[in-house]
């Protein structure tokens, strides 16, 4: 580590100085004018470090998750869409599983990441496939500022036998005439015996099941004198849960492992990025020793190029070409065993131009798979900047775009069931936006934003039970909503306070009929789609002592295409108190936390009941 990242005896004497590096923003970020953004802050990310991200977006935004139980799949429904609507970027890389199409939240991790941010609405022609109803923007990013080692480690124990473990560092080495290296290093263990003291609640069954979760995310950055930067980036996952592990007629396990791997090299405007990921399943029911087993390589190259322009009267141009490569290799028992491979490749330009009150993005991607013809995926956004003054500011924003999904290996593979024969989904999203800040003093700031949007999809893949559930394009869905966020921040002297709110209304259901069986259910609410969900937080703190308060409030969710049979409606609070200690010259912080405070009666997806209130006590040292 010494060689790699310098140290103080080895370094050239006097101030060395390097061509900066440009930390440049993914591409939903940079060229996504005219779309809802929102970014979690970094005070909600250390406050949610023991926890995952469906625990983190639950409470903090308007998304809509299906939770099948305690430590099992946590999956998210944006803007009224499908778990397989959403992309997950890893340092700008999709990770959704191949044979799924989706991502299971509870298996990522809070701490991993420097940094969050979802973007709301179609993202195709950024993106790729996958990014209908939205995107999940995850980053590790370098730090070069602070040179030396800085270690952490944490621990919080909970109700129900329940225990997280977590230690990690960051690095950074001394800048010498060859350059500079920093890193973080992350590793985790959460172990969830989920020892409930009730076998029911509300004459609803409580399904026992543990779970248990370990991982590591090795992030290493070298910057050299040149202005290059070289990224590695790793994340290997091990998630096993099961369910009713004292019934031998009844129990299931599943264990699924990641392998996650990115090289990455930035120079001169160009990108070269390759990738290798891995993605094991295996599911058993009553005997463990023969699980189904299923196992899918991808490999990734993309190579980018960047091109920007400033006028003389500071306008900028910006322009970004770039190409992809993946190569996909699975094995899946439920195939049939047999080897499948599928090479997909991307084509894409795109446009960022900047004035003093204009922003406006102008994107095109052309994607090429085996066996299928994507559509092309162009897209237009815009924000101007109405208002511009030094305490007050209006934006408005439009964007209007087309995206894509390419159906899963599951629906396309299995057997009996699958059909190679799908056509790739296809979406047409359009948006509307207001967003405005206030800062009435220097103590007090306000924020508001307003979104409309409406979101068509054409060839719906569904496992129509009119077919034995084999997998057909048979729906046209419309999904249509409006969004208002609000917060408030106050600070004075080592006083600290604030809030937000957060409102979704979201109607969708299947517009057009493909075949007899579907006319039934045109018009009702897609299931597990809430029309209201609403989030509140309040926080106040005094020097470094903070109180939190959280809570999402969610109306009923239908659990049938028909809408006859239905879920209650959510009112779960959370409450937070975090404070430091001083343990000599290591710095300490205290976090204790009540789940449920108001123990309500929640319901999964099984129509079983969650557990109840809880309490955690979690000490995090360093760092």
């Amino acid at each position: 580590m010494i060689g790699l990242f310098g140290s103080g005896a080895m370094a050239q004497p006097g101030p060395v100085s390097l061509s900066a590096v440009t930390v440049r923003a993914t591409a939903p970020e940079r060229f996504g004018a005219g779309q809802k953004l929102q970014r979690i802050d970094s005070a909600a990310l250390g406050q949610f470090r023991f926890q995952n991200l469906s625990e983190l977006l639950m409470l903090q935004t308007p998304l809509a998750f299906k939770n099948y139980g305690g430590g099992q799949i946590a999956t998210v429904s944006f803007r009224g869409t499908s778990p397989n609507h959403t992309a997950v970027l890893w340092n700008g890389i999709n990770v959704n599983q191949p044979m799924t199409g989706q991502t299971d939240f509870s298996t990522l991790p809070v701490l991993g990441f420097d940094q969050i941010s979802v973007q709301y609405g179609s993202a195709g022609s950024a993106v790729g496939s996958d990014a209908i109803g939205g995107s999940l923007l995850l980053r590790t990013l370098p730090d070069f500022a602070g040179v030396g080692l800085r270690p952490t480690a944490g621990v919080q124990i909970g109700s129900f036998d329940n225990m997280q473990v977590q230690a990690g560092a960051q690095y950074t080495g001394q800048t010498t005439e060859q350059g500079q290296g920093a890193g973080k290093t992350v590793v985790y263990s959460n172990t969830f015996n989920n020892r409930y003291p009730y076998r029911e609640r509300g004459f609803y069954y409580i399904e026992p099941t543990t779970a248990y979760q370990q991982g590591l995310m090795q992030d290493l950055f070298w910057r050299n004198r040149r202005g290059g930067q070289w990224s590695l980036n790793t994340w290997l996952t091990d998630y096993a849960v099961t369910v009713a592990p004292a019934d031998t007629l009844g129990r299931e396990r599943t264990r699924t492992q990641g392998y996650r791997t990115q090289l990455s090299y930035e120079a001169d405007r160009w990108t070269l990025r390759v990738g290798w990921l891995r993605d094991v399943l295996d599911y058993a029911k009553r005997d463990f020793s023969r699980p189904s087993h299923s196992l899918t390589d991808r490999l990734l190259t993309r190579l980018e190029r960047e091109f920007m322009h400033t006028t003389a009267n500071g306008n900028a141009w910006q322009v970004r070409l770039g190409g992809e490569v993946v190569h996909y290799r699975t094995r899946v028992d439920g195939y049939g065993g047999q080897l499948i491979t599928e090479n997909r490749a991307d084509l894409y330009a795109l446009l960022r131009y900047q004035t003093q009150r204009l922003t406006v993005s102008a994107n095109l991607r052309q994607g090429f798979v085996t066996r299928f013809d994507p559509p092309l995926t162009p897209s237009l956004g815009a924000d101007v900047r109405l208002v511009q003054r030094e305490r007050v500011g209006l934006t408005a924003r439009a964007s209007v775009g087309r995206s894509y999904r390419v159906p899963t290996l599951n629906e396309r593979y299995w057997q009996t069931l699958g059909n190679p024969d799908l056509r790739p989904e296809r979406g047409l999203n359009a948006e509307l936006g207001l967003t405005a800040r206030f800062q009435p003093s220097p103590a007090w700031q306000l924020t508001s934003d307003l979104t409309a949007y409406r979101n068509r999809i054409d060839d719906w893949t569904y496992w129509n039970p009119d077919r034995g559930y084999r997998v057909e394009n048979l729906q046209q869905v419309l999904a249509r909503g409006v969004e208002w966020s609000g917060t408030v921040a106050y600070g004075q002297g080592r006083w600290r306070a604030g809030g937000r709110v957060g409102y979704a209304l979201t109607r969708s259901s299947q517009l057009l009929a493909y075949n007899a069986y579907a006319r039934d259910i045109v018009g009702k609410q897609l299931p597990y789609v809430p029309v209201h969900n609403t989030s509140l937080m309040a926080y106040g703190s005094y020097r470094d002592v903070r109180l939190t308060v959280q809570s999402v409030v969610q109306s009923r969710r239908f659990s049938t295409f028909d809408n006859s049979q239905s879920l209650p409606g959510i009112v779960l609070t959370d409450l937070v108190l975090s404070a430091p200690l001083k343990l000599g010259p290591v710095r300490a912080r205290l976090q204790g936390q009540v789940n449920n405070l108001f123990d309500a009666l929640v319901l999964n997806v099984k129509q079983n009941a969650m557990p109840g209130r809880s309490f955690a006590l979690g000490l995090v040292v360093g760092n």
